[in-house]
């Protein structure tokens, strides 16, 4: 797979838009708790029981799985700001190697997130 190269501003902007993407699920994940704390109130049934402790786990590790990418994303930052004290003529004409792995982590992130919020508001409409 040939590395592309993409201007720093590109990358920077990329990862402005993962942040908000990530604190935006993890509002989410916050009111999702909520919830989940309501119906653990309200019906104590075995089986669901079950299925409130399930989501709590899965949003626990979907609060740290953001906590990660996170730190990605500020990592690949100092990367950029490294490179453009280094280079600080034209740093709007720069170009580094792209972060297609972080892009792919951050997807995969989206995809699986976007099935457990699914299924949870699936959950919430039978128990509620």
């Amino acid at each position: 797979m040939e590395n592309t190269k993409k201007y720093l501003s590109e990358l920077h902007d990329e990862h402005r838009t993962f942040i908000a993407e990530l604190d935006f699920a993890a509002i989410e994940i916050k009111t999702f708790v909520h919830r989940l704390e309501e119906v653990a109130i309200a019906n104590t049934k075995l089986e669901v029981m079950q299925q409130v402790e399930r989501f709590q786990n899965q949003f626990i590790r979907q609060q740290e799985v953001i906590d990660e990418l996170r730190s990605l994303i500020h990592h690949s930052e100092i990367t950029i700001a490294e490179i453009a004290r280094a280079n600080n003529v034209a740093t709007d004409h720069r170009k580094t190697e792209d972060h297609a792995e972080l892009r792919k982590e951050i997807e995969t992130f989206k995809i699986i997130y976007a099935e457990l919020k699914s299924e949870f508001l699936k959950f919430l409409t039978q128990t509620l």
